[in-house]
């Protein structure tokens, strides 16, 4: 599977976060998309539709699974109101009452699909209070697999287990 790239510096990851910033202003597109129940909801979307027209005028390939993929975090990003530093399963993680329990955690890990994770993400990004970083959520969502799974294993502040 190839690697898709949203990086601030570049022009897809420019396009996301001017579009992500846009919502601010486009009230009704932002609710329609938060209200979308999936991903084929947010396909739906003319919200959605201008970031997808954007991308493909910078080269976005028009494949099925890169479209669902980018729907996905078009969905997500909809939730997302102020950009974060930490990594999604640091922010998950931390502090003394984690965000996400370890269970609902490896839940999001065993996501065997886009749609899952979606639903996934979609409950935990209220924990948060609706902050996450832009182009590394997006990264995340695109490539979602083995690699991914793993990177936020390790990321992840699992809680030390007492002892017997």
């Amino acid at each position: 599977m190839t690697t898709l790239r949203f990086d601030a510096q570049q022009v897809w990851g420019q396009i996301l976060l001017d579009w992500w910033r846009g919502l601010a202003d486009d009230t009704g597109g932002r609710a329609a998309l938060r209200r979308a129940p999936d991903i084929t909801g947010v396909v739906l979307q003319p919200a959605f539709q201008r970031l997808h027209c954007r991308l493909l005028a910078a080269g976005w390939s028009d494949q099925p699974w890169h479209n669902d993929r980018l729907a996905a975090v078009a969905g997500l990003l909809a939730h997302v109101r102020t950009q974060a530093e930490p990594s999604l399963p640091k922010a998950l993680s931390a502090g003394d009452k984690p965000a996400v329990s370890e269970l609902r955690f490896r839940r999001l890990l065993d996501a065997p699909d886009v749609d899952t994770l979606f639903a996934g993400l979609r409950r935990a990004l209220p924990l948060l209070q609706h902050s996450a970083n832009v182009c590394e959520l997006a990264n995340d969502v695109v490539n979602w697999g083995d690699p991914v799974r793993k990177r936020w294993a390790y990321a992840y502040q699992w809680p030390a287990k007492a002892k017997a």
